[in-house]
């Protein structure tokens, strides 16, 4: 019997996709990141990076958490 390794769904969101699910503007995004608040995006082209889904989401779950929202 064989095993099975399920590969995390992995899934790239750009910038805007970004922008509209936290509700922050570019230069906010872009200042986060350089002070290490934000997750850094990934590479994809030499011309494009891209935000893994789950990154943003745990960071968007985490600041829930840190202004006390309940039931996460």
């Amino acid at each position: 019997m064989h095993s099975r390794h399920s590969q995390p769904c992995l899934t790239v969101l750009r910038r805007p996709q970004v922008e509209s699910r936290t509700g922050l503007s570019r230069s906010s995004l872009y200042a986060l990141i350089a002070s290490g608040q934000f997750p850094a995006p990934i590479r994809l082209t030499a011309n494009t990076v891209g935000w893994l889904e789950h990154d943003i989401e745990g960071w968007i779950a985490q600041r829930a958490i840190s202004s006390g929202v309940k039931g996460l």
